[in-house]
């Protein structure tokens, strides 16, 4: 079925959900940013909430009474307008409204514009932070209840990989509004390694108040935002390479708002199942070495397991043994609900020894209503147990979501780093059967080694041709290009391979690398630069990830998170390009609302909601939430929401 253009409501994805997710309540998150300097572009939210014909009307004031309607009639396609009207430089509020049935409702979101010469289609956050340090990975959440996205930034030093030796810096975590109001300040001390795959953190609404915490491993001497210390700030566990292999450690949950510890209990996955205080010969016999490279390799995730509420999801170890351990955030109680260890004993969890990426990805392959965690080549149920194991092995990136929109249900494309015969591969979520694979050059070979495979891999719309996500890879001399039913339809790879956005105004989605947004020209096959923002640069070395790339606000569209180059903001960069389609807001979609909390994990991949964008889509289910608005206990709590919302 082909949507229409001007009348496209998109109700979000839930296969078959049979409970109602707690979820955070939105705003309305309306923005006017200036194009040029002759136009303002203004956009808003599209909620999970708003009946299927809901209208809208959009209005600019100046001063007391001079009010502009900006739409001749209520507006049913996009949640965006391009005002046009050539305005000279000065302060103006833009107001939209919602119709309902023909008749206009109160202002249901206003934003202030200082419009001037030196206007930009981008805001800028102001950071403080510390010396020798730079703005790193980002995490989007509301911290203070008041509908609007709050950011968690990673503030990252001297970090190391963890095959490498050496001492780090101190991992430090900042909270912002998005005027540039800091928030607090985390910093989890000498015992916590600095580095993409130890330093892992989590942003999300645990315990359904309506207000995010911040989930992160901690150890002696971390101090939160409070200036309380968790532990004994004496000890320094590190040894001699600057890795931490004893002392003990911890998982504490941080209120979102304050940064103030709420619960600390022991960390789990633990170095070792049996022993307390493991050796590096002990950790050697179940990790396969003993100097920290296997076992101490995390993830994490956020999941609903029962369906209905978010667990903490803390996972350690891929490239052998791997682990993972739940837990709940409820009633001021953080208690463990399962822990899954593929080296245990328990019969066929040996099967997924080995199996996990760099990254995982969270959502219900299954149709009962709660998620599963895509552990790289393998899927862990939600109650704790094994799902399936493909046996396909470790590999860095992934990509899950309703990728071949022919087929029934969800789809994982994967890659393999070893040289074998499935180098890129892609498979059905919820059986684990490989619908197509495409090996590595040299495993085709004959006598080709079991050597490194490709690197990298993505799955996005690009070519309106073919429905679907188009597939390739880096590395491993695959080259090339193919559809979501594994054809090759090219001989030409485009020339990145790491994160997209939807940023202009078809249902294609433009590539993201670096700092430039680009759209990729299917018939000329070659890359063209749509935004590249100057004086910005990206993060993770040569993975050259944005800080965060997702859906903060105004239309359905995506944001893109870099830092600037002297390290002291960040800017969000939104598009101002005219759509005629019409979508709720991303954020309200389960598996892509996930997948923002996943983000910075490790090797950062891109989000994904939980059904298909393109020209040949088919209306999905819409999902069963439990919006949740923060209602304050007390007036100190009132008083603690910052009531400036303005974004500079």
């Amino acid at each position: 079925m082909k949507l229409p253009l001007l009348t496209l409501l998109l109700f979000l994805s839930g296969v078959a959900a049979q409970a109602q997710r707690q979820m955070e309540y939105l705003s309305r998150g309306l923005v006017a940013v200036q194009v040029g300097q002759d136009s303002v572009f203004v956009s808003w939210r599209l909620l999970h909430s708003d009946d299927e014909n809901l209208a809208f009307n959009v209005y600019r004031k100046t001063g007391e009474n001079n009010v502009v309607k900006l739409n001749e009639n209520p507006l049913t396609d996009a949640t965006s307008i391009m005002d046009v009207d050539n305005l000279p430089d000065g302060t103006y509020t833009y107001l939209v409204k919602p119709v309902v049935n023909g008749s206009e409702k109160k202002a249901d979101g206003t934003y202030q514009l200082e419009k001037s010469a030196e206007g930009h289609p981008y805001f800028t956050i102001p950071m403080q932070t510390p010396e020798n340090y730079s703005p790193g990975d980002a995490s989007a959440a509301d911290l203070d209840g008041d509908g609007d996205y709050e950011l968690v930034v990673h503030m990252t030093g001297r970090g190391h990989d963890n095959s490498h030796n050496g001492l780090t810096d101190e991992p430090i975590f900042h909270a912002y509004k998005l005027d540039g109001t800091l928030l607090w300040s985390i910093n989890l001390g000498k015992n916590v390694r600095e580095g993409a795959h130890y330093t892992q953190f989590l942003v999300y609404d645990f315990n359904g108040d309506g207000r995010a915490e911040v989930a992160m491993k901690t150890a002696d001497g971390t101090t939160d935002g409070t200036g309380k210390v968790i532990g004994d700030a004496k000890e320094d566990h590190r040894n001699e390479n600057g890795h931490v292999l004893e002392g003990p450690e911890f998982l504490t949950v941080f209120d979102g708002m304050t940064g103030a510890a709420l619960a600390t209990v022991p960390f789990a996955p633990a170095r070792h199942s049996s022993i307390e205080n493991p050796t590096p010969r002990d950790l050697n016999e179940v990790w396969g070495d003993g100097r920290g490279n296997r076992s101490e390799r995390y993830l994490a995730c956020v999941a609903y397991l029962d369906g209905i509420h978010p667990s903490i999801v803390m996972c350690r170890g891929y490239y052998t043994r791997a682990t993972l351990a739940a837990f709940d955030w409820q009633n001021d109680k953080l208690t463990q609900r399962w822990l899954f260890d593929s080296d245990d004993g328990t019969p066929g969890n040996r099967a997924y020894h080995g199996q996990g990426n760099h990254s995982v990805s969270v959502g219900d392959v299954d149709g009962d209503g709660c998620d599963e965690i895509i552990y790289g080549a393998a899927v862990i149920n939600n109650d704790g147990t094994g799902l399936y194991s493909t046996q396909l092995g470790h590999a860095d990136a992934l990509h899950f979501s309703d990728l071949d929109p022919t087929r029934p249900g969800l789809e994982v494309f994967n890659i393999q780093e070893r040289f074998d015969d499935a180098g890129m591969n892609f498979r059905d979520a919820k059986t684990g059967e490989i619908l197509w694979k495409v090996p590595s050059v040299k495993a085709a070979e004959s006598g080709g080694d079991k050597g490194e495979g490709p690197g990298r891999g993505v799955a996005f719309n690009v070519d309106p041709r073919y429905p679907g996500n188009e597939c390739w890879a880096f590395g491993a001399e695959i080259s090339g290009m193919w559809n979501a039913q594994g054809e090759k339809i090219s001989e030409t790879t485009p020339g990145t391979c790491n994160f997209a956005v939807w940023w202009d105004g078809d249902l294609l989605r433009e590539l993201l690398d670096k700092n430039r947004v680009m759209k990729w020209d299917w018939e000329n096959k070659k890359l063209n630069t749509i935004v590249e923002a100057e004086n910005c640069w990206s993060n993770n070395g040569t993975k050259s990830t944005p800080a965060l790339s997702a859906d903060l606000f105004g239309d359905w569209r995506e944001e893109v998170v870099l830092r600037t180059r002297d390290n002291q903001s960040l800017r969000i960069y939104t598009t101002t390009i005219p759509t005629e389609h019409r979508f709720v807001t991303l954020m309200q979609d389960p598996i892509y609302r996930l997948s923002i909390a996943w983000q910075n994990i490790a090797y950062n991949q891109p989000p994904h909601p939980g059904f298909y964008i393109g020209d040949e889509m088919e209306r999905p289910s819409n999902p069963e939430l439990n919006l949740i608005k923060y209602q304050p206990k007390s007036e100190k709590q009132a008083n603690l929401i910052i009531e400036n919302k303005t974004i500079k």
